[in-house]
């Protein structure tokens, strides 16, 4: 029997995942370095509003650390450096320090790349772009400012409005999409596939290479369906709209709380696909994996989450279940924070401030006093695959809101779906940043094969 067979027969066998290990000693609190935090900051008060938790950091590391054995978080399973756990197992696991290349990532690309542009006039969802107006990219994350008295509402005025130096105007949004069809992908049958935000246009000839997610999931996909341990199966790059965060396209698509994205994908990219590389999809959810990287990877859980008819699975790389929403939404005010975990601010009594761009997501009467949704919900049929890592982000702009911790809303979305009885797979890398390359590298095959087990055609 192999160490990865002893391992699955030991975990399958057990009512939970044990943690494989001691539990080191934590102070209860720590005093929080002055810079890593806006003024202000809560830290101290877990009772008042917007409480940060700074139990078991380290902040000898920038950004600050947690060891995955922290009381507070789940237990997991540790496996053995520079392996992985089995794939067919549910659970959490500890990966890592180092990160080999699975072999699949640099295998031979022996299907047919297929690439159109999409642009923002002959969109019905996304007639127009939102372009932040700021002295320099960055600057909302450094210097943009929060609701007075509260941190979990980000300011990001209307341009025609505007006192201030950045601002949010409508403009265009042009996209690539890049679609890798397998060359066993013949015939009239309905193929699977994975649709993967953050796409990247092809690279400029001579230029500084920009890809990410096609040069590693292109050829990782053609080795599976080689090895047959998946189906021959499509892979779907998209564009991301343009910059990042509040007030830009890309935050608007991937950081809103609602079904959006995901019908952009069904009615606007996904038929132009089939057109263009002349194939049939499959309708089938358990056959559709919606996948993405920090932002992206959040929002491939929520096309699945309010779309489970359409996107059955999930596969992510530090998704950013934290609450960067915007235009804010008084109904769901913690953002994705509120997938897993209560809103960390005071109950809203009223409409919050959205500066002429609000755009409100009518859910539950629940939710108006900022429950998380996945406790709160009945469990639907998607299963998820993520993975985060232990120097990924934390605080990242001066929403000291308490709901900002990458790592920690990741544990905490771990133990949202273990008590509602998901199919999920989540990994903690060890000496992994934010959506860290070596990790991607060597735990891509292993996730489309975990979220592709015992997936049988429907014939559609």
């Amino acid at each position: 029997m192999s160490l990865d067979q002893s391992l699955a027969r030991k975990v399958v066998s057990t009512a939970a995942v044990l943690f494989l290990g001691t539990v080191p000693p934590y102070a209860l609190a720590q005093n929080v370095p002055s810079g890593l935090l806006p003024a202000g900051a809560n830290t101290t008060n877990p009772s008042a509003p917007f409480y940060i938790d700074p139990t078991g950091l380290n902040f000898s590391t920038n950004p600050p650390t947690r060891d995955p054995s922290n009381p507070n978080y789940p237990k997991a399973t540790q496996i053995a450096d520079g392996r992985l756990p089995p794939v067919p197992v549910n659970g959490n696991f500890i990966i890592g320090p180092t990160h080999p290349a699975a072999p699949e990532v640099t295998g031979t690309q022996t299907g047919t790349v297929y690439t159109f542009r999409m642009w923002s006039y002959n969109s019905k969802i996304y007639p127009t772009s939102l372009v932040r107006v700021e002295p320099s990219f960055d600057f909302i994350n450094q210097y943009g400012r929060t609701a007075p008295g509260d941190f979990s509402t980000m300011l990001v005025p209307n341009c025609f409005t505007a006192g201030s130096n950045y601002c949010s105007e409508a403009g265009i949004w042009t996209r690539v999409v890049q679609v890798y069809v397998p060359r066993d992908a013949r015939g009239q049958r309905a193929l699977p596939f994975i649709v993967s935000g953050d796409g990247t246009p092809p690279p400029i000839p001579g230029g500084p290479p920009t890809q990410l997610i096609e040069p590693i999931l292109f050829p990782t996909l053609d080795s599976l369906i080689r090895e047959r341990r998946v189906p021959p199966m499509v892979a779907i790059t998209v564009e991301n709209g343009g910059q990042d965060a509040q007030g830009s396209e890309r935050g608007f698509e991937y950081d809103s709380m609602n079904g959006q994205y995901a019908e952009f994908i069904e009615t606007e990219v996904l038929p132009q696909v089939e057109k263009v590389a002349g194939i049939r999809l499959t309708h089938d959810p358990a056959g559709r994996i919606a996948m993405g990287i920090s932002a992206s990877g959040e929002a491939a859980f929520t096309m699945a989450w309010f779309h489970p008819e359409l996107f059955g699975k999930v596969l992510s790389y530090s998704p950013t279940f934290t609450n960067q929403q915007w235009p804010h939404n008084p109904n769901l005010p913690g953002g994705a924070w509120q997938y897993h975990s209560q809103y960390a601010g005071p109950p809203p009594t009223q409409l919050l401030q959205t500066e002429s761009f609000n755009v409100p997501t009518p859910v539950a009467a629940n939710q108006s006093a900022g429950l998380p949704l996945v406790p709160n919900s009945p469990r639907k049929p998607i299963r998820v695959w993520y993975e985060v890592g232990d120097y990924d982000g934390w605080y990242p702009n001066p929403m000291a809101d308490g709901m900002h911790d990458y790592v920690l809303a990741c544990e905490n979305m771990a133990k949202a779906l273990a008590a509602k009885g998901y199919e999920y797979q989540f990994i903690f890398a060890h000496n992994a940043g934010h959506v860290d390359l070596a990790t991607i590298k060597q735990t891509l095959p292993n996730a489309i094969a975990y979220l592709m087990g015992g997936y049988q055609p429907n014939g559609d």
